[in-house]
């Protein structure tokens, strides 16, 4: 849960790139760390990471933007954008910021994302923690594709109101959420009404535009682009994550990588321990 105190401890911000304003959140302030950018799951956006946001901002400036098409950033300029162009878009706000170099967080959606980053611009990238990465057969990848991130627009009798508390809840419940049965029940509890609620708004503001960073995850080469990746990297998920299948197969596939099964996700302090492998991580030798 996200409390006011949190969100008063987030500075939030547009910048402007050719698709339009990009919106970010950002904590923490400049130091000797590099400042790590984050980049978020989908269907969210950068709300979802303000509680690791937080404790990671006591040590270096983060930065968090809602990729486009999601949350309150304009949406993507190709018709089928691709995680390359997501990649070259988070680099462009980057320039518009004048930062130069960055260590990179990717959850899920983001960590195909900073894959990208790292393999376009590599001197320009120094750790790089992939949360969560899927890396899917083809037969998971045409189900996906075709299934997981339909196209939603607005209709006159509010179906997408129900559509996406739906979409969000089931989520929570089932791997893959449409597969409502007992083989792909995730076996945890009712999410939190609050979590519930966040994510959901966060769905209908980029309702017609969701769908497209989804796609482009699913369509992603990651078996051949992870060994192209030259930073350091940590390989982590969370025990209740699916894919943490995932994290041994990519391991294997980039040069300079460990795994690590985070499993106190769930724990009262959760985000700061979490926060402190990831801090550690970066700031090792």
């Amino acid at each position: 849960m996200i409390d006011q105190h949190e969100h008063a401890q987030i500075e939030r911000a547009f910048v402007r790139i050719r698709e339009g304003q990009v919106h970010l959140r950002r904590a923490g302030a400049a130091s000797k760390a590099r400042p790590l950018w984050m980049l978020h799951a989908s269907p969210s956006s950068s709300v979802g990471l303000v509680s690791l946001m937080l404790p990671l901002a006591a040590s270096r400036l983060v930065i968090a933007p809602d990729t486009l098409g999601n949350g309150d950033s304009a949406a993507a300029a190709p018709a089928i954008p691709d995680i390359a162009y997501y990649a070259d878009s988070s680099l462009r706000v980057m320039d518009a910021l004048g930062i130069e170099k960055v260590d990179l967080y990717g959850s899920h959606t983001g960590a195909h994302i900073a894959t990208e980053i790292a393999i376009a611009q590599p001197d320009r990238v120094g750790r790089i923690v992939l949360d969560g990465v899927g890396l899917f057969t083809p037969e998971e990848k045409r189900d996906y594709g075709a299934n997981y991130a339909p196209a939603v627009v607005p209709d006159m009798t509010g179906a997408q109101f129900h559509w996406a508390l739906n979409f969000v809840r089931d989520q929570g419940w089932f791997f893959p959420y449409y597969k409502r049965e007992t083989a792909h029940n995730r076996g945890l509890g009712a999410p939190s009404a609050e979590g519930l609620h966040r994510t959901t708004v966060e769905v209908l503001k980029a309702l017609t535009t969701y769908h497209h960073a989804y796609r482009a995850a699913f369509a992603h080469a990651d078996h051949e682009r992870l060994p192209l990746v030259k930073s350091r990297t940590l390989v982590m998920a969370d025990v209740e994550d699916p894919l943490k299948r995932s994290i041994d197969e990519a391991v294997s596939l980039l040069p300079d990588a460990r795994g690590l099964l985070f499993a106190e996700a769930m724990a009262p302090d959760g985000f700061a321990r979490k926060a402190a492998l990831i801090a550690n991580f970066l700031d090792s030798e």
